[in-house]
């Protein structure tokens, strides 16, 4: 399966829902499970959402365990909920 057929299984109500929690992690500064695809791989990461562009397709992640920065496209998300 590849990332565009991946995407296709996500409801436009699935990936506003995300947006919400990005969001209100943000402010909250709540920690969350982040679920993505990469490289032929479902990943999933707990940290800190600092940055969220809906309309750029961005958001920045700080993770938990080396607290690195890393910018991801919210299209690549498959999940996120909170800790």
């Amino acid at each position: 399966m590849n990332d565009k057929s991946l995407l296709s299984v996500l409801t436009e109500e699935q990936m506003e829902q995300m947006n919400f929690t990005l969001i209100e992690a943000l402010h909250t500064n709540k920690q969350v499970y982040l679920t993505y695809y990469k490289r032929g791989q479902c990943i999933t990461e707990t940290g800190f959402i600092q940055f969220v562009d809906s309309l750029g397709d961005l958001f920045i992640f700080i993770d938990d365990v080396f607290e690195l920065k890393d910018k991801m496209r919210l299209s690549e998300l498959i999940d996120v909920h909170f800790v």
